[in-house]
């Protein structure tokens, strides 16, 4: 599953409700987790509306006036005692941590200790947590959703800290890292995106950029709250699939980096196989003005590339990274045991047009029963081989 969200005119809490229910998330799903969390009654209303000729989905959160200001505190011990699934309420949390780490940066602030306003009320915290519940229907979208640069306005706006420059100091700090602009040609001078919409995107994004290579199923067109003249305020997410006809390509995702601590390289690896990617792999080069680097390659699929290339971004210094589809052909393969010492040890055999031509004991395997037996990892693996070579005469286990 691959979505996009286009914040090209802008991003909120509402918006991104109204997107979900356009796109055919259930009303239901989402009243069911705001309820969850809200400690008074909060409902959720449907309306189809137009912003500036455009028809799309306003969903209005209804909630008694609410004069309480909650600290990150009060909001996290809301989410944990919340009977909420844990795809719903771990980036629920995440979303409002990043808030209140904002907030506190701006203002030079214990993070635990920030007062939320405007954010802290019954509908933003509806917003926050309806939205991370529609996201969580859409079937492993959580790998590939992708976000275009985010309109976030200009000019000024009245917040609880008094008049601010937009983007206010929370939303620069929330797209701190990611693409932001003032907004189309024609765009008004006021706020496009809110602290509550740059979080969102912020903890929901694997990527960012242009829409992804896709074959489209549903569209929802989240509206906001205003309709001024001249521009759409709207938000869009598309879902759809991969539009790889064939399926999953493997690709080759390489960069070079040249100001990396070297120490950091195997917390890099690891991060990359943990997002998807088959392979990584380092190469020691030499680049321009004989400065040392390596070349950081990855084996990739082309379905698990979004939240891989998202991965390299974060974990390395790089500002950029080449892809180049391969063509792989791979020996048919499947799994067996031998036993040395009384220990059991994996062994991958690999077929050729039927024909067994390779046995391999796993060497995490080996490395283990060496441990248990106290015996130098090098016999054992000498007699692992050994005792796989049999597989050669019978031709393989019984399939």
């Amino acid at each position: 599953m691959t979505v996009w969200v286009d914040a090209s005119s802008g991003a909120s809490g509402d918006m991104l409700l109204g997107a979900l229910l356009g796109a055919g998330v259930p009303l239901p799903v989402l009243q069911a987790a705001v309820q969850a969390v809200s400690p008074e009654p909060v409902s959720l209303a449907v309306e189809p509306v137009h912003r500036n000729g455009l028809a799309a989905t306003r969903c209005h959160v209804r909630a008694a006036e609410s004069t309480a200001h909650r600290t990150w505190r009060d909001i996290r011990q809301l989410l944990t005692r919340a009977d909420l699934e844990e795809p719903v309420r771990v980036p629920a949390l995440e979303v409002f941590e990043r808030l209140a780490v904002a907030e506190a940066t701006v203002h030079g602030a214990d993070p635990l200790d920030v007062t939320f306003h405007e954010v802290g009320a019954l509908d933003a915290i509806a917003d926050v947590v309806g939205v991370c519940a529609g996201f969580a229907t859409l079937p492993e979208a959580a790998d590939a959703v992708v976000v275009s640069p985010v309109a976030v306005g200009s000019g000024s706006v009245r917040a609880a800290h008094g008049t601010l420059p937009v983007p206010p100091p929370a939303v620069a700090e929330l797209l701190r890292g990611a693409p932001s602009y003032a907004g189309p040609p024609g765009a008004p001078a006021m706020e496009l995106c809110t602290p509550t919409g740059a979080a969102l995107l912020r903890t929901l994004a694997t990527g960012w950029g242009a829409q992804p290579a896709m074959v489209t199923d549903r569209i929802g067109t989240g509206a906001g709250g205003r309709d001024p003249d001249g521009h759409a305020n709207v938000l869009r997410l598309l879902v759809g699939t991969p539009a790889d006809a064939s399926g999953p390509v493997p690709l080759l995702v390489e960069t070079n980096v040249d100001d990396l601590d070297p120490r950091v390289w195997p917390a890099v690896i690891a991060a990359l196989l943990e997002a998807g990617a088959s392979d990584a792999w380092l190469t020691p080069i030499l680049m321009k003005k004989g400065r040392p680097a390596h070349t950081l390659s990855v084996l990739v699929r082309s379905d698990r590339a979004v939240p891989v290339r998202a991965a390299i971004f974060r974990e390395t210094s790089t500002i950029g990274v080449r892809e180049h589809p391969l063509t792989k052909h791979a020996l048919e393969r499947e799994m067996t045991s031998i036993e040395v010492g009384g220990r059991t040890i994996a062994v991958k055999l690999a077929r050729h047009d039927g024909v067994l031509v390779n046995a391999q004991p796993e060497y995490d395997d080996v490395a283990r029963a060496a441990a248990y037996l106290g015996r130098p990892v090098s016999d054992v693996l000498g007699d692992a081989i050994a005792a796989s070579r049999r597989f050669f005469a019978d031709g393989g286990p019984t399939r």
